[in-house]
């Protein structure tokens, strides 16, 4: 299959799907090797970056997918109805930066962290689909697990995991020095 054409079949795939696509199953299509394939996306990628359409193409960890432009969606809003906007809370970020950063978690987990009950951030995030449950820990009780989901890595525009940004060791000193004086006030001590 020549070049052009498969640069084809992939845009209808990925426009068809509507969500992300393996790699895998990409080079599957086309018929060629997994670096080939990697290869034909990260062009078709830059031409959609160069030049001036709607749609780009983005990489969420071995995965592809077709999507808006962030700047189109002022245009968008003027067709949907009432688009669905998602508001954060300070509340449910904290959850979700816990569940990013120590995934798999559980709710008892995140719990512990932010000292508070968790319920309401987490239900909030599965709604969003920003988080998902992964199963359950080997544990009495057996809790749920969760972590994040390419929704996830899609709202905030990171690649992985490993893309979330690193925390400067001397802040994370400070912010246990702060927790401890918290707790050491509550305590009267």
């Amino acid at each position: 299959m020549e070049r052009e054409k498969q640069e084809a079949v992939l845009e209808a795939v990925l426009f068809t799907m509507g969500e992300s696509v393996e790699l895998g199953k990409l080079a599957e299509v086309i018929g060629e090797s997994k670096e080939n394939t990697k290869a034909i996306l990260y062009e078709m990628q830059e031409k959609l970056n160069q030049s001036n359409r709607g749609i780009s193409l983005m990489e969420l960890e071995d995965s592809f997918q077709l999507c808006t432009k962030s700047e189109m969606y002022e245009y968008l809003i003027k067709i949907a109805k009432s688009p669905r906007k998602y508001v954060l809370t300070d509340s449910v970020l904290e959850t979700l930066s816990i569940i990013a950063y120590k995934q798999p978690v559980t709710r008892s987990d995140v719990e512990k962290v932010r000292g508070v009950n968790c319920d309401h951030a987490i239900n909030r995030l599965i709604e969003f689909n920003l988080v998902t449950e992964l199963g359950r820990l080997d544990a009495p009780g057996r809790p749920l697990l969760f972590g994040t989901t390419e929704e996830f890595l899609r709202r905030f525009g990171i690649n992985s995991l490993e893309a979330l940004p690193k925390m400067n060791p001397m802040q994370v000193e400070e912010f246990k020095q702060q927790a401890l004086q918290e707790v050491e006030l509550q305590l009267g001590v």
